[in-house]
């Protein structure tokens, strides 16, 4: 059974999708079975994996709403052993539509059950708001990898998620653990950002991943080429850092490379 691990924070442009994306290949380039799930209506990591997402006939939205089966929807890669279950705009009338059916909650889980045995891991992309569809995807996973980025309003915001998440694991989710918190745009010339990896870690100690991500014109420019960073300059800081924070996570998990 994959382990299912969802990516989120309610903030925006802290690297949700970034990780999700790379996270996701580094996994695949380690020969791990790695599918990802793009629960964010901007469709980000559909169109960063290089699929158009205004050609998307089905995808999560249609599983989640219109039963449609996964497997009818996931998408192949240029990376061999990475899918994607991707996503377009209609997800974001996704919430309306599901907010009068029973046990709203736990759709995505329904969905991602099926097919869990086939991978290794499955990465779920949310989108920056603690709305349905997030919590859909924390019911869904085992666990949640929280990005921070490296600057002043680093931690605003943080408290909330990680009161949700109690919430989810009390009501919805018992088995629901924090993965860790990954710090990302990390610039070691800047005080703020060494100020910022202080203060994370002193607060929140050993959840918080030994990687960091840094800012990287290579990373940045990857989507724009619709492939992850890993493809476009393995040798790149920004390629790196995701291979190692895949392995920090393997090991973390037991997990033999």
């Amino acid at each position: 059974m994959g382990k299912i691990i969802a990516i989120a924070n309610q903030k925006g442009g802290v690297g949700k999708t970034t990780t999700a994306i790379n996270l996701a290949a580094s996994l695949a380039i380690l020969d791990f079975k790695t599918l990802i799930v793009d629960a964010d209506p901007q469709a980000n990591s559909t169109s960063g994996t290089g699929l158009d997402p205004k050609e998307i006939k089905n995808g999560i939205y249609e599983c989640m709403v219109d039963d449609i089966s996964p497997e009818d929807c996931i998408m192949h890669t240029d990376i061999p052993s990475l899918d994607i279950l991707p996503s377009h705009i209609n997800l974001v009338g996704a919430e309306v539509e599901m907010i009068n059916l029973e046990a709203r909650e736990e759709i995505m889980k329904g969905v991602l059950n099926g097919i869990r045995g086939n991978y290794d891991f499955i990465i779920i992309d949310c989108s920056p708001s603690l709305g349905l569809i997030t919590v859909n995807a924390l019911t869904a996973a085992d666990s949640v990898i929280i990005p921070v980025q490296c600057e002043y309003f680093a931690l605003e915001g943080l408290g909330k998620l990680l009161n949700t998440i109690k919430i989810i694991q009390a009501r919805l989710n018992q088995r629901l653990e924090i993965e860790g918190i990954l710090l990302t745009m990390y610039d070691m010339r800047l005080r703020l950002s060494n100020e910022v990896v202080q203060d994370v870690r002193h607060n929140f100690k050993q959840m918080v991943f030994n990687t960091l991500i840094p800012r990287n014109i290579r990373l940045s420019e990857s989507p724009s080429f619709g492939v992850p960073v890993v493809a476009h300059d393995a040798e790149s800081k920004g390629a790196i850092s995701y291979l190692n924070l895949a392995k920090e996570i393997l090991e973390n998990n037991n997990y033999k490379l």
